[in-house]
């Protein structure tokens, strides 16, 4: 796409579950379009550590483990995108997350003369979801991350770098994976559906190896690329 001053952009959305591999698939994109990595918690962490008056009140959200609001979660997002890297484009990473952050990112924007490129969606049906994040053990003394199917540890129960104890995060449980997977499909459902009518959507499918979503992601962005 192009701006309003006719020079080529590229603003795009990852869009995927909790263990779809989206955040993965952005880094990727970033970096084969040279084009900024904007991941909200990222975002959230940074305005929190320049102690504006907008990180504070971001860091009172985090502190209490309560998702930042809507409006407060867009004005983190004004900000970076006035900084001049994402003149050209940047990758959007769990945002917009909600249907009103999706039409505020629009309006955003077009007050600059850009407008979104594509919204990605890495599509994993949720039994396979299910499975990536059960699957999930940590070292208690190193933190070191294992998966059952995809990384086993070489002895089970035990840490391959330092004979730790592995353990499962509370989160990480089936009951929560089902709530939070839940919450999710809710609040995406209508994402998909504003980002379908405006023929903006590409659904690419998330069960395939982590190479092989890269090719269909890349595929799909391929005459779009920023030259």
């Amino acid at each position: 796409m192009k701006d309003s001053s006719g020079k080529k952009t590229m603003y795009l959305v990852l869009l995927g579950a909790p263990g779809a591999g989206k955040g993965t698939q952005a880094v990727v994109i970033a970096k084969e379009f040279k084009l900024p990595h904007l991941a909200s918690g990222d975002l959230f962490r940074q305005a929190v550590q320049k102690g504006t008056k907008l990180g504070e009140l971001v860091k009172s959200y985090m502190e209490k483990g309560a998702l930042v609001p809507d409006d407060v979660t867009i004005q983190v997002i004004s900000v970076r995108l006035n900084e001049p890297d994402c003149a050209k484009g940047c990758v959007f990473d769990g945002f917009p997350r909600t249907l009103e952050q999706a039409k505020a990112l629009d309006k955003a924007l077009a007050e600059r003369g850009k407008a979104l490129d594509k919204a990605i969606y890495i599509d994993v049906p949720e039994e396979e979801l299910m499975k990536r994040l059960g699957g999930r053990w940590v070292c208690r003394q190193c933190q070191a991350p294992y998966h059952e199917v995809t990384s086993p540890p070489k002895t089970s129960g035990k840490c391959d770098r330092c004979g730790g104890e592995l353990y499962q995060r509370p989160d990480d449980n089936e009951t929560t994976i089902k709530e939070r997977l839940k919450v999710y499909f809710a609040q995406t459902t209508p994402l998909l559906d504003y980002y379908q009518e405006k023929g903006k959507l590409v659904k690419i499918d998330g069960k395939l190896g982590i190479e092989q979503v890269s090719e269909s992601v890349l595929e799909a962005l391929g005459s779009a690329k920023v030259r």
